[in-house]
Parts: C-alpha cells; sequence; structure tokens
C-alpha cells in the first residue's frame, strides 16, 4: 500500500493490468479446489444472506444521506470472499474446504448480482438497462466464473499444468501484492486530482468501512460457532477481495465510493494480524471462540 501511495503517479497508468491480476488470482486459487469438496453447509445460507440481502439493506439505509457514501458502504458488504482468505484460514486452523466453497459461491453470487444491480443504483443515460447488463456481466463474469472453468478443465484434460500452478505457493500472494500497489495507486491519484474534493465523504467512507469489518468478522464468527467453527465463517464473511470491489466501483460506480473498500484493506488486515497473534499464544483455542 505504501509502495502504491508513493509511485501513483507512474502505477495509475498501469491500472489496466488490474482484470487479468485478478484472473491469474482467482484461478490460482480454483485449481486448488477440488469440485468434490464443494458441499453446501448450513453456515453458508446464513453468510450469504448477510453478504446479499445486507448489501442491498445498506445501501438503502445510507441512500438518503448520500448516494456516494451508500455504494461505498454496499461494497464493503458485497465484495466477494478474498481468495487470500483460505491461506488465513489454514494458519487458523479453519476448514479450508469449507471456506473455499464459500469463495466460490461468493463469487458467483456477486457475478450475477453486479449486472442487475449497478445499471439500477448508478443508471447512464445513453446505455439502456439490457445494454449495462450484458455489459456488466460480460466483464464481471469473465473474471469471476472463467478461472473457475479453466481450472477444473485442467484438473480433467491437463492435469501437469494444473498441479504445475498449484505448486507455485507464493505465486498468488505475488499477485496480490502487485493488485495492492496499482489499486492503492489509482485509488490515490483519483482522490489527489479531485478539482472540489469532499473531505466529509472521504472520511465517512474510511470510518464505515471500519465499522462494517469488525461487525462482519464478528458477526461471522459468530454463526461459525454455533456450527462448531468460528475461524472459517469469520474469514469468509469478513475477509474481503477488495482488489475486484475497487475495480468495480472504480469501473461502473462512482470511483470516491472506492475509498471505502481501499479502507477495507488496512482494517481486514489488522484484524488479521491480531488473530494471528491471538492464535499463536492460545494454540488452536481461537478456532472456537
Amino acid at each position: 500500500m505504501l509502495t502504491g501511495a508513493l509511485t501513483y503517479k507512474i502505477v495509475s497508468h498501469l491500472s489496466f493490468l488490474m482484470p487479468w491480476l485478478l484472473f491469474a488470482m482467482l484461478l490460482v486459487t480454483f485449481c486448488k479446489l477440488s469440485p468434490k469438496q464443494i458441499k453446501l453447509y448450513p453456515a453458508h445460507i446464513w453468510l450469504l444472506l448477510i453478504q446479499f440481502v445486507g448489501s442491498l439493506l445498506i445501501y438503502f439505509a445510507f441512500l438518503p444521506f448520500n448516494h456516494i457514501v451508500a455504494q461505498g458502504a454496499m461494497m464493503c458488504v458485497l465484495a466477494p470472499t478474498a481468495t487470500a482468505a483460505a491461506v488465513i484460514t489454514g494458519m487458523l486452523g479453519g476448514d479450508i474446504a469449507f471456506l473455499a466453497t464459500f469463495t466460490l459461491l461468493s463469487s458467483i453470487g456477486v457475478a450475477i448480482e453486479v449486472p442487475i444491480l449497478f445499471p439500477l443504483i448508478n443508471p447512464q443515460a445513453d446505455i439502456p438497462f439490457l445494454s449495462s447488463f450484458f455489459y456488466i456481466g460480460k466483464h464481471v463474469a469473465i473474471i469471476l466464473i472463467l478461472p473457475l472453468l479453466i481450472a477444473w478443465f485442467l484438473r480433467y484434460f491437463a492435469p501437469k499444468i494444473q498441479q504445475k500452478i498449484v505448486s507455485f505457493h507464493l505465486l498468488a500472494f505475488y499477485l496480490w501484492s502487485t493488485c495492492l500497489i496499482l489499486v492503492t495507486g489509482s485509488t490515490i491519484n483519483f482522490i489527489v486530482s479531485q478539482e472540489n474534493p469532499n473531505y466529509w465523504v472521504e472520511i465517512s467512507l474510511g470510518f464505515i468501512s471500519l465499522v462494517f469489518c469488525v461487525f462482519q468478522f464478528w458477526i461471522g464468527r459468530k454463526i461459525g460457532r454455533h456450527y462448531g467453527d468460528a475461524v472459517s465463517s469469520g474469514q469468509g464473511l469478513g475477509q474481503k477481495n477488495t482488489m475486484l470491489s475497487i475495480w468495480m466501483i472504480q469501473t461502473y460506480l462512482n470511483p470516491i465510493a472506492s475509498i471505502g473498500s481501499a479502507g477495507y484493506i488496512l482494517w481486514q488486515n489488522f484484524i488479521n494480524s491480531y488473530q494471528l497473534w491471538m492464535y499463536n499464544h492460545n494454540r488452536g483455542a481461537w478456532k472456537h471462540e
């Protein structure tokens, strides 16, 4: 994040690489996921309801105050589970298969809802709804759905290639780091280039992202505790694919709203660091607390 902020004038010109990097991150993640691991758990239903229904309720709750804040708050909840969440879940002793399945369900749900929702909340005067729907749907599906299809194709028809991708354990981390640099640079560049910045909106987005980040980790763990695994549900709901969220906001909504998702990156990494510290001190007890 610091690298992106310091080099924003340079990296902001590389933002066109974001979709490709997101695609690659998801491909690496889905290559590790076998179709046999796909199993729906009761906790998945509750988490999906919070993500999709809760995000809509939040949008309409904030809309009377400010439409940009409403968009940013909505995306803090609507954003799919981070591809790196499975890694943190494993480090905390959670169920990686549970989390991988939820990541898939969460991503597919976003790919379906976003093309319907975005043209309604941010209509373009010269673009009909159906045109917007198919345009957004095509691009989001390419990033979210196509990597899954390719990963499973490789698993069954080119297993050597699939295993080679899986063997690069740090590949997803480096892709994620590069994405983080690009989205931070693009966000900083947008903020400093504003002609009439609204600092009230930007501060509000930063604070709201903190509130929803803490709340989602908390409610996710509370739901998971009921089913015997607080970690997996907490990470599934709380750790968001903010890279994808920022890209979607800057592409299809008001770019200022991406400040909320940018702030979420900071807060969720603080929480993850705290959880890892707690787990190392309690050696497993943290999983059920």
